[in-house]
């Protein structure tokens, strides 16, 4: 399927939670063991990551709760970070309530960007290091937050984590006009972010989005 064939392939609040629920259903139960282990080729832990994509849902959501998202750059909230090469947060789970408990946290933080992007007006634009972009774009961010993340994670725990393929389409319609369609879109999803490669596609060093809102009718 080629991009224009899928025009139609709107990403809502609602693809945020079916994003963050295979999140879940892909990484609960992993053993406690595992958590310490890298997620994929990054250089932080499978928990790191984790922690990570909250913070990323979290600090999306929050971009819409100001009256005037493009007046404010960034939300100044403090940074820190567990150690010199982790990630950078404004998030941090609950050591003692465990893996499980920071799933929760990032179900929750799922849930309110998908509230969020479905209670604000689809014209209002929100600063990103991409580019400004609408509700929309931010929840289509979401999606491939979540699903490449999740991949890198079930590397780590050594869980099958592919993308589902129609969320995967969705964020590729949205965000990567400038990536065709080669074979599902979950691998060439994992492919326009860095994740795989092959003989024929070589892998991607470097890669963006395109959050700019799509021209409507």
């Amino acid at each position: 399927m080629s991009h224009s064939e899928a025009t139609d392939a709107l990403v809502s609040g609602k693809h945020v939670r079916e994003a963050v629920a295979h999140c879940v259903k892909v990484l609960s139960d992993v053993p406690p063991s595992r958590w310490s282990a890298p997620a994929g080729d990054l250089d932080w832990t499978c928990w790191e990551t984790l922690e990570h994509l909250a913070d990323d849902l979290l600090t999306y959501a929050l971009r819409f709760g100001l009256g005037d998202p493009m007046d404010v750059r960034r939300v100044p909230l403090r940074l820190s970070s567990d150690r010199a090469d982790g990630p950078v947060n404004v998030i941090f789970g609950d050591a003692a309530a465990g893996a499980e408990g920071l799933l929760t946290v990032v179900e929750a933080c799922g849930g309110v960007l998908a509230a969020m992007v479905d209670s604000t007006a689809p014209t209002v634009l929100a600063p990103h290091v991409f580019g400004a972009s609408d509700p929309e774009g931010f929840a289509a961010m979401g999606v491939v937050e979540t699903l490449v993340h999740t991949y890198d994670i079930a590397q780590g725990a050594q869980r099958d984590g592919k993308p589902p393929e129609d969320l995967s389409r969705r964020a590729l319609v949205r965000l990567f006009p400038d990536v065709p369609m080669i074979g599902d879109a979950s691998s060439t999803l994992l492919w326009a972010t860095g994740r795989i490669g092959s003989a024929e596609r070589p892998r991607r060093t470097s890669w963006r989005w395109y959050g700019a809102p799509r021209r409507r009718q």
